[in-house]
């Protein structure tokens, strides 16, 4: 990937890139759309990364380029912030505006070429935009050298979702892309932005986690999650609450008489999911990964039947995995399309696999991609 990435560069800029940064793609373990609200969420960083090679220019021009995309993205770094990018260069450019939280001047600093290179499938439901907001975020850090933490840094790659691509997502992605560790979930208070490591074990137990991607392609800035944003909001605010974080389960028999059916399910969904991350972290330090798969088999039912974010394609791969045995399951991400997980043993994965596709064949649905992924490295140089 990094010699891909450079030799990306050359073809398109004409000269060598001064270095390689990158930043992985994530699967949430637990823990759907809790972030927005102020709530907890358990994600880790995988195994297939989004490569950025950049090179330096002495001008105010930012050009953006990728491997799968066509031609080159051009903008005058002074005029971001009124002539806000489009297309798939929002995510690089929008992150090159969001940095002037982090001490940028954007009427100053130096300009760039940057190419991407990734192996994060794109609509998944694994963080293909924030890898790329993430990868440039620590390679713009480095280029204008800024004295900024990777709080900071991630804070400013959501500000570009948020307000350059238009998707209303919280801050759970691009902490994981920049925040994660080897081997281990990260625990994020989304209230305080407070944040540890939890050993996940999974390799010493003998499992996996195998990502089931659909192909139902997603997109954060449609509306169906603008919509269950703004029911959580509106929740809230019946309630008394600046978020439903402060509801809590003991909130919930309020929240029945005070609220309409659906705004009621779709509290119901955020507070007893942040419950379930509390207890899949319990679960974890005290009995071990094994004990986790009734939590996840109940975070997906609430998602499908509270929430209503799944699809039939995904409540189809949970059903086969655990059918095959998997020790839990459920769909990861926004929803309506991507991806579900599952962790199995490690001795089940081409059962499981095999069952998959013969089930979305059966059914009629596209066939699904199968594949392994590892809890992996936050961004980082890579030369």
């Amino acid at each position: 990937m990094i010699e891909a990435v450079l030799a990306g560069f050359r073809a398109t800029y004409g000269y060598d890139a001064a270095g390689v940064w990158s930043a992985p793609g994530r699967v949430n373990l637990i823990g759907e759309h809790t972030d927005y609200n102020g709530g907890f969420v358990l994600p880790f960083a995988i195994d297939r990364r989004t490569y950025v090679a950049l090179g330096p220019r002495t001008d105010h021009v930012a050009r953006v380029s990728s491997a799968r995309e066509p031609g080159v993205v051009q903008a005058d770094l002074r005029r971001l912030a009124t002539k806000r990018p489009t297309g798939w260069s929002a995510y690089p450019l929008g992150t090159a505006w969001a940095l002037h939280t982090t001490g940028a001047d954007l009427a100053t600093v130096a300009g760039f070429d940057a190419h991407f290179v990734s192996d994060v499938p794109t609509g998944a439901g694994l963080s293909s935009s924030a890898a790329i907001e993430c990868a440039l975020a620590i390679a713009l850090a480095d280029h204008w050298d800024l004295d900024a933490d990777r709080d900071a840094l991630a804070r400013a790659a959501q500000l570009a979702e948020n307000e350059v691509v238009g998707a209303p997502t919280g801050i759970l992605d691009q902490s994981a892309a920049l925040l994660a560790a080897t081997d281990a979930a990260l625990f994020l208070d989304c209230r305080d932005g407070t944040h540890e490591t939890v050993d996940l074990g999974f390799s010493a137990a003998g499992l996996t986690v195998v990502v089931v991607d659909t192909r139902v392609q997603h997109a954060h800035s449609d509306g169906g999650y603008a919509d269950r944003r703004a029911a959580c909001e509106a929740g809230a605010r019946a309630l008394g609450a600046e978020l439903l974080r402060e509801v809590g389960a003991e909130g919930l028999g309020r929240a029945a008489d005070v609220l309409d059916d659906v705004i009621f399910r779709r509290v119901r969904h955020v507070v007893t999911e942040d419950q379930r991350v509390l207890d899949t972290v319990a679960t974890l330090r005290t009995d071990g990964p094994r004990a986790i798969g009734d939590l996840l088999v109940a975070s997906h039912a609430s998602m499908r039947d509270d929430f209503e974010i799944s699809v039939p394609e995904l409540d189809l791969a949970v059903e086969t995995a655990l059918a095959v045995g998997a020790i839990g399951a459920r769909m990861t991400g926004g929803g309506f399309g991507g991806s579900a997980i599952a962790v199995v043993d490690r001795d089940l994965v081409d059962d499981l696999t095999s069952a998959v596709e013969k089930a979305f064949d059966r059914a009629g649905f596209e066939e699904p991609a199968v594949f392994e992924v590892r809890p992996s490295r936050a961004a980082e140089r890579e030369s």
